[in-house]
């Protein structure tokens, strides 16, 4: 029997199925977005039961670093160095770093 003061859960097992599908299929999908889906079948909740959820399911709210592009030029560049340095042997490659 549960106690008294906790009313269980907000999200059933389906709707955090339906959050993590979600996610996975647009990862760059906001919390907001997420609660507006849930909205839409009928069940009213809060950005933070949203994160809770996906954080039961290992997925933080991390965004990843946009890499940089390579231009035409840095590849001309990292050509040219490795054909400068690309017949210099260990020892002197042991005292780069």
């Amino acid at each position: 029997m549960q106690p008294s003061y906790h009313s269980g859960r907000v999200l059933s097992p389906r709707d955090e199925r339906t959050l993590v599908r979600k996610v996975q299929i647009n990862p760059k999908s906001t919390e907001k977005d997420l609660v507006k889906i849930l909205e839409e079948t009928g069940t009213k909740v809060s950005i933070c039961t949203v994160k809770r959820a996906l954080y039961r399911h290992n997925l933080k709210g991390r965004s990843a670093m946009m890499k940089p592009l390579h231009q035409n030029r840095h590849q001309k560049a990292r050509l040219r160095f490795a054909t400068a340095h690309g017949d210099k042997d260990r020892t002197f490659w042991r005292n780069v770093l």
